[in-house]
């Protein structure tokens, strides 16, 4: 079985560690992890994948900007010949505590402009999103400026660690289905 693992983020070295990037750091965690292939330039999309237990996990990376996620996200789901059920967005939010995860089934894009997209490309919300928690730690009108910025050297200390806990949600996801994991993702940290 194959799934897509569609990781938001902007493309460029100025948003490359950025909270707004998180998702390109999932997919690259995950890359490294399973030693997959080098990224390739596809359309849309920086693209690898690996294999893990039977099943195929198809990494990408797009090109097109936050904005523009949709673009890839239809591509790629015609490209592979799969289902919008075997599509996993990974991306951040600001509503959630810095790593704190959460997996849901389907749902509204929540002001994330990448989500949006895509609901707005595929003509609906019903897919799996990933949200990693970016924290809301700036002032008003700051926004913008917050997600565009690097982790603080506080969060860095657990980047690592929040990566593999997203890493292994990934997995769960494709090994479990989106239900089952959802069990395992969204439990409260204590």
């Amino acid at each position: 079985m194959v799934f897509l693992i569609l990781c938001l983020g902007n493309i460029g070295p100025e948003y490359a560690n950025t909270r707004h990037n998180v998702g390109f750091m999932v997919g690259d965690w995950l890359a490294r992890k399973h030693e997959a292939a080098p990224w390739q330039l596809g359309r849309h999309a920086f693209t690898t994948e690996f294999k893990h237990k039977g099943r195929r996990f198809v990494l990408v990376k797009p090109t097109t900007y936050m904005n523009l996620s949709g673009k890839a996200a239809a591509h790629w789901l015609s490209a592979l010949k799969i289902d919008k059920a075997q599509l996993l967005v990974v991306t951040d939010d600001l509503a959630l505590p810095f790593g704190k995860l959460r997996l849901k089934a389907k749902g509204s894009a929540g002001g994330q402009n990448g989500l949006k997209h895509i609901q707005e490309t595929l003509g609906t919300d019903e897919y799996a999103r990933l949200r990693f928690g970016i924290d809301a730690s700036f002032g008003r009108g700051r926004q913008v400026d917050y997600v565009l910025s690097p982790f603080s050297e506080d969060e860095k200390i657990d980047l690592d660690a929040r990566l593999e806990k997203a890493g292994e949600a990934v997995l769960a996801f494709g090994m479990q289905g989106v239900e089952r994991a959802m069990n395992v993702v969204n439990v409260k940290e204590a």
